[in-house]
This record gives structure tokens, C-alpha cells and sequence, in this order.
């Protein structure tokens, strides 16, 4: 039976900004490796599994997209009698190289399993599909590219006379007979070979030879150029990678017109991404034999994405969490209906808890063969993160990029959109498993007199004690301390050098901090550094912390104790907030992506006046909104009062007390504005007062956490890193998980998960420590 649906309106080639999910389902990580396959929609291009849980289906039913490319892979089996060689000195393999791939085009509607893929109009969208870039690849290549910029010799070049130069398939270098990896001298149209790259491409080094000779630094890779204008471009002088942005008019003085070119080669970008998913990290214990595999649920590796070990230990820690657990734990068959799941938050997270804890992709991996050169069973292939990497990094200028990044900056960047997130009515917020309240004690040296005021956090930061016992060679070794010096050092009283208001004297407060509160989860950050030749390092200090339960009694605020006199609360300055006035540079970025006036002026308002990209997504969120459209009076003052269910919608999300009052009362009443007001004020903790213009009453909002004791806490999770840098090296998590009968240390060291063995690691390289209440 002829298929109604083999129709334009059913069917379109990818352009190259269109992502294509051909890698994984957008809802679960069931990919083209299964059985069944994945369906690619050829209309979207979404990625749905194919299998028993049918997110195919599901798409084309919802979108009413019946047509989808199926892909399923296989690996070919080639046997291998001895060790494999040096990464560097083989050639890359190819997809074709490794994998059997099968495509079969269906209609779901129709229930046809085997369209001719020869029909012109599916042959161009499977071509299409087949030869774009996956959505991975895709984000990894822009998050490299980001890191790329113009330079003076770019900017400031001088081109010889107009000629046309032989290229494409015609071209070959100057001074020999290679034809690929050329490169053509945009300042006189020389082409030469560039240098020999990983994956085995061939060159002997004449473009740099060229430039040395002549003096002439910038040059371009032919076989990289697109029709869209992208292309490599490198600056000799410079010795690095640039961005020429008049590249299609200093291409055509050498008769080269962008329109006309086709992209045969791999850019240096994608050569480098290659090179960096390669390199592996010894998995061995200390007599040189490689650790055993585990497999099961909530045993199951993340594959590092490039730099992405950071991203993979703090995900770990936060889904071996109840709280995370139970949040996105539900499973993805009840996933709400959403336009584009990859670029949902909510999907995301919950694909995750999924993958992560539901066990179904644990398992060993199929394409490795078992040799006496690998471990007797094969570690897992490990998911790709993908689209949750590219979600968290969106619009962020750090986590968008491709470098090594800091794990517990990416933490606190986590818990921001988690918190900023919605949540459906029945669920809280994960994050508040981590919420407490300590208490600041200040006394006037002078007349005695006390004041007390309250923080609320998600985690604190300590000191570790550096004493040196030994020097190993020019290595500095450094003496073991226990968690609770690093407590007792933490809640220690000092000395701060004030005035006080009230009696006049400077000889100064003592100052201390204790728990007003305890989490569930007390998330503590150790900052290890010493300054080694004028330059601060990280170093390795072991911190010894009791595997069994201890309290944390003794940490707790007594608060203002009998016979203490308060210092009078100082008299707030006259409010005199003035009009909004909209980031000018930020409202004609937005105005020159055709947005309205007026609509600019709101999103900018409603998300700090600062960030184009977060004033964008705001439209984008609210462009149903009915009033849009509706000019606003943003006022000239803070309101007198806070409007209480504003307040209960902070409190809900742990932002309760005097700082949610004083928010509200700084953003004019806007809750999205308060929230960033909360994030970009940490040690603003408004006033006793404030939340009496809320209630009507003096009143304070519930508080974070719990005062109940004991505060029993044992050590749950850890994430470690090796390296004199938090921004190089190399991140992995130990977590305690009951393995059958035993409860014992697991190492999750991206898609590897084995049982710990090397415990003196684990305290040497700590970092952040996830401790959960008992």
C-alpha cells in the first residue's frame, strides 16, 4: 500500500542549524546500539526509542509526525591477537570502520516497517539525517568554538593581487604532492600542507615553512570551508586558532566563493574533541591489575564528553541523594508533553535519574572484545549527558565552553537552576535536602553588647590546615588533619576590627558562627590551597573523617542566652530606589533580534537588567503571557509592604525570613526578580522587621533545615580531584552503596564503576563532601 504521507509536509532535510538527535532518545537513553534501534523523526528530526517503551510513537502521535529514519548499529568483531599500539601512532577508525549501521525508513501512522528509501524526496532527508552532525557533536563543536576570537594580523591583513587559485579536488600543496589537510595563505594564495594531526592525517609542515619563510601568518583550511561561512582559520604569528569574520571577501580574492564549497575534512575542532574522548585514566589497583566492573542500579558510568569529569562526579552525588530521588526518580513514562524534551530541564534531569538509577543501562559493554590485554569483563559503555550539558552550560560563560571547570562551582550553578526551576504541585524542591540556617554571634569588646543575625545556605566552605611533615624531593608533604579541626577551626571566635555604634569603642567585636539549623544533606567544600613560589596551588592534604556516624551537637547556636543586651538595630537609610532604566546595550541586542520595545524593557526588568540570553529565554517563556504586550509602569520605589503570597512562593523555595522580605521589597514586588536578587545578595539578611510588613505580625518565615538533635551525620559521597588546579586534572566520585550483603566504597570514575580498594586516594584528593543526616 502506498504511504499518504511521503509529502513535503511530512517530510525536510536538515539545514545546519537544525539539531539532529541520531544518537540517543531524547526522553531515555535507549539508542541506536539497542535491538530495535531509534527512530529519527524526518520531519523534527527528535530522537525516539524504538523499544518497549515507544517515545517514538509517542512524538509522532503528539506532533503528528509519522514519518522517522530508523538506525540501528552494530559493531563489527575484529579479533586482535596483541596489545593494541600507542593511541597517537594508529589511525582513527572511522564510523564504517567499527560499526554495521542499518537504515529502514517506516511510517508510523500507516504501520508501513520498510519505505523505499530510493524515492527522492526520503532519500534527501535520510542523506540529510545521515550526514549532519549529531546533537552531541554539534553542542561540542560550538562550546570549542566559543573560546575562538579574531586577532590584529586577521584584522590588519593586507591581500596580493586578485587571482584564481586552484582548490577543492584540483588543489595540491605547493611543495608536494599531498592533497588533503591543505592550506591556503590568505595573504598571497599559497597553498601548503599543514602538520601531521591525530587520526592519522598526513602532512609535512609546508603552510608553517611557508609562513616562517615569507613573513605571512594567516592561513585557512581548505577542506574545513562550509557554504555557511565557517571554516579554520589559523594565525602563524599568533600560533593559535582564529575567527576571520571577513573571510568570504578575502576568500574570493582568490576565487573562492563560499556558496560554491563543500566541507570534505575534519575541522581542527572535531580532530581535537577526538583526541581529548580518547584519553583514559589507569583503573589498576597497586600490583598493576585492573579493578572489577560493578553493574546494576544506581551503578552506572557517565561518559566523559571532553572535560566533562566535573559535571560527571557532581551528578553522581546529587541522584545518590533521597531527595533527588524522589523528585526525578518517577520514571519516564509519565514525562509531561513538551514541545522540544532535549531542551527541557525537567525531561533532562529525569532522563538522568533514569539512566542513572534504573539499572537498564548498566551493563558491560557489548563492542569491547575480552582479551588478556582488557579486564575480564568489560567496563559499561556509560551514558552521554548531552542534552543536560548543554541545558546546564546554556547562556552560562564558563560551563557553555568545553574547558576543565570547577565541580563546586558547577554545583552551586546546579542548585540556582534547580531552585529557579518549576516544580509540579506534589514535588519539592531537591535542593532543600541541602538548606540550613547558621547563626553569627557579634560582641562589642567594649560594652558587652550582642547581635545576632542568620544566613541561609546550601553548603559551606573550610579551610584545611596546612603543616608540613615532609619534603619528597621538591614535593611538600603535608600532615593529615581530622574533619572536626576543620570544624573546630571553622566555628573558632575571632577578632574583627569595628567600631561600635553604641558605646564608641574600637577595640572591636568577637565574631562567630555556629548552626542555627542542620540539613539533611551537609554538603562541605574543603579549599586546600598554599602558596608555592608566589603562586597558589592545590595541594593534597589528607582529611580524616570517622566512616561511622558522629553529631554535630556541639556546632549548634545556643542563640541570645540570658542577661544579654542586644545592640540597637541601626537606622536603615530613606529609600530612594530609582526608576528602572533598561540596559541599553542589552535591550538594542534584543531589539535587533526583532523583539518589541516594550517587551524588552520587561524581560530585562523581570531578569536583572543584565543578561540578554536570560531576558531572551524569559520571552520565550512568557509569550503567552496576555499582557505582554502591555506597556508597564515599573515605579520609582519600593513598595511599603510585601505581598504574602509572593513571600509563600520564596518560602517555598527555601527563601524564607527577613532576606525574602527585604528581596521583594529591593525588585519592586517581582518574584523572578527577587529570586536573582537573593543569588547576587548572599550576605544581605534583611531585617527582623521585614517580614512584619509581610504578615502583620513579627513573625519569621519557617527556617531551612532542623534544630532536632543529636545531628548524627555519616560521610555518604565524595567528589575528589588530582591536580594543582580545580580548572585542570581530573574529577571522580566515591559514594557508599550496599553491594548484596556488604556496604562499601564505590568509585565512579566517568563510564568506569568499581568497587574502591585505594581508601588513602579518596582522603587525599577530597574535595566536596556530601554527609547525610542518620
Amino acid at each position: 500500500m502506498a504511504c499518504p504521507h511521503i509529502a513535503p509536509a511530512y517530510i525536510s532535510k536538515p539545514s545546519i542549524s537544525d539539531s539532529v538527535y541520531r544518537e540517543d532518545c531524547t526522553l531515555c537513553f535507549d539508542s541506536i546500539d539497542d535491538p530495535a534501534g531509534l527512530d529519527v523523526c524526518l520531519k523534527c528530526f527528535n530522537g525516539g526509542c524504538a523499544g518497549d517503551r515507544q517515545h517514538a510513537k509517542l512524538h509522532s502521535v503528539a506532533r503528528q509526525h509519522p514519518l522517522v529514519l530508523n538506525i540501528r548499529r552494530s559493531r563489527k568483531r575484529i579479533e586482535r591477537d596483541e596489545p593494541p599500539l600507542k593511541k597517537l601512532a594508529i589511525a582513527a577508525e572511522t564510523e564504517a570502520d567499527r560499526y554495521e549501521t542499518t537504515l529502514t525508513v517506516k511510517c508510523l501512522e500507516c504501520g508501513i516497517a520498510n519505505l523505499d528509501k530510493s524515492n527522492p524526496t526520503i532519500a534527501e532527508a535520510v542523506d540529510g539525517v545521515m550526514a549532519a552532525n549529531t546533537f552531541s557533536r554539534k553542542e561540542e563543536i560550538k562550546a570549542w568554538e566559543l573560546e575562538l576570537t579574531t586577532c590584529e594580523h586577521i584584522i590588519t591583513l593586507q591581500q596580493g593581487e586578485p587571482r584564481q587559485i586552484e582548490s577543492q579536488d584540483l588543489g595540491h600543496c605547493s611543495k608536494c604532492d599531498l592533497k588533503e589537510n591543505l592550506w591556503l595563505c590568505l595573504e598571497c594564495g599559497n597553498l601548503g600542507c599543514g602538520r601531521a594531526q591525530f587520526g592519522g592525517v598526513g602532512g609535512n609542515s609546508h603552510a608553517l615553512a611557508h609562513s616562517e619563510e615569507f613573513g605571512h601568518g594567516v592561513a585557512v583550511k581548505l577542506g574545513s570551508i562550509t557554504p555557511e561561512g565557517s571554516a579554520d582559520v589559523y594565525c602563524y604569528k599568533c600560533d593559535e586558532e582564529r575567527i576571520d569574520n571577513d573571510l568570504a571577501t578575502h576568500l574570493a580574492n582568490w576565487g573562492i566563493v563560499l556558496s560554491e564549497r563543500k566541507k570534505t575534512e575534519k575541522s581542527l575542532t572535531e580532530l581535537q574533541i577526538e583526541q581529548n574522548l580518547r584519553w583514559e585514566f589507569s583503573m589498576t589497583t597497586e600490583d598493576g591489575k585492573e579493578l572489577s566492573p560493578l553493574f546494576g542500579p544506581g551503578l552506572t558510568g557517565l561518559k566523559n564528553l571532553g572535560n566533562s569529569c566535573y559535571l560527571a562526579s557532581i551528578l553522581q552525588c546529587l541522584f545518590d541523594m533521597p531527595s533527588f530521588q524522589a523528585r526525578y526518580g518517577t520514571g519516564v513514562e509519565s514525562l509531561p508533553d513538551v514541545p522540544d524534551p532535549a531542551q527541557d530541564l525537567e525531561t533532562q534531569l529525569r532522563k538522568i535519574a533514569d539512566g542513572l538509577l534504573s539499572g537498564r543501562y548498566s551493563k558491560p559493554d557489548s563492542d569491547v572484545i575480552v582479551s588478556e590485554h582488557s579486564p575480564e569483563v568489560p567496563y559499561q559503555k556509560g551514558l552521554q549527558p548531552s542534552m543536560l550539558k548543554h541545558l546546564i552550560g546554556r547562556g552560562h560563560p564558563e560551563f557553555s565552553t568545553m574547558r576543565q571547570q570547577d565541580a563546586f562551582e558547577l554545583l552551586q550553578h546546579l542548585i540556582k537552576l534547580i531552585t529557579r526551576s518549576k516544580h509540579p504541585s506534589g514535588h519539592t524542591d531537591p535542593t532543600q535536602a541541602m538548606r540550613f540556617v547558621t547563626e553569627q554571634r557579634l560582641q562589642c569588646l567594649g560594652c558587652k553588647k550582642v547581635r545576632y543575625s542568620t544566613t541561609e545556605q546550601d553548603s559551606i566552605l573550610i579551610d584545611v590546615p596546612l603543616k608540613l611533615s615532609a619534603a619528597d624531593g621538591e614535593v611538600p608533604k603535608y600532615k593529615p588533619v581530622t574533619f572536626k579541626q576543620c570544624l573546630d577551626n571553622f566555628t573558632a571566635p575571632e577578632v574583627v576590627e569595628l567600631t561600635c555604634t553604641t558605646c564608641g569603642s574600637k577595640d572591636g567585636f568577637t565574631k562567630r558562627q555556629l548552626f542555627k539549623t542542620f540539613p539533611e544533606t551537609l554538603v562541605v567544600n574543603t579549599r586546600k590551597m598554599a602558596v608555592i613560589n608566589w603562586v597558589p596551588i592545590k595541594v593534597d592534604v589528607p582529611v580524616i573523617v570517622d566512616d561511622e556516624p558522629f553529631t554535630l551537637d556541639e556546632y549548634l547556636s545556643p542563640g541570645q542566652q540570658p542577661g544579654e543586651e542586644l545592640l540597637p538595630e541601626e537606622a536603615a537609610p530613606a529609600s530612594n530606589v530609582p526608576a528602572f532604566v533598561p540596559n541599553q546595550e542589552a535591550l538594542a541586542m534584543l531589539e535587533g533580534m526583532g523583539f518589541p520595545r516594550v517587551r524588552c524593557e520587561k524581560a530585562l526588568h523581570a531578569t536583572g537588567n543584565g543578561d540578554p540570553n536570560a531576558a531572551m529565554e524569559w520571552l520565550f517563556q512568557h509569550m503567552d503571557d496576555p499582557d505582554l504586550d502591555v506597556p508597564a509602569d515599573f515605579g520609582n520605589a519600593a513598595p511599603a509592604t510585601v505581598d504574602p503570597e509572593n513571600l509563600a512562593i520564596l518560602e517555598s523555595m527555601g527563601f524564607g525570613g527577613p532576606r525574602a522580605a527585604r528581596a521583594l521589597k529591593e525588585t519592586g514586588g517581582n518574584v523572578e526578580r527577587a529570586i536573582d536578587w537573593l543569588f547576587n545578595h548572599p550576605d544581605d539578611q534583611g531585617d527582623a522587621e521585614e517580614n512584619a510588613g509581610a504578615s502583620g505580625s513579627d513573625k519569621q518565615g519557617p527556617l531551612a533545615g532542623s534544630a532536632h538533635l543529636p545531628a548524627r551525620f555519616q560521610l555518604q559521597s565524595i567528589v575528589c580531584h588530582k591536580g594543582t588546579s580545580i580548572h585542570t586534572g581530573h574529577y571522580v566520585a566515591f559514594i557508599r552503596k550496599k553491594l548484596n550483603d556488604e556496604t562499601a566504597w564505590v568509585l565512579f570514575n566517568d563510564e568506569k564503576v568499581v568497587k574502591a580498594t585505594d581508601m588513602d586516594e579518596m582522603k587525599q584528593s577530597a574535595y566536596i563532601y556530601f554527609f547525610r543526616r542518620v
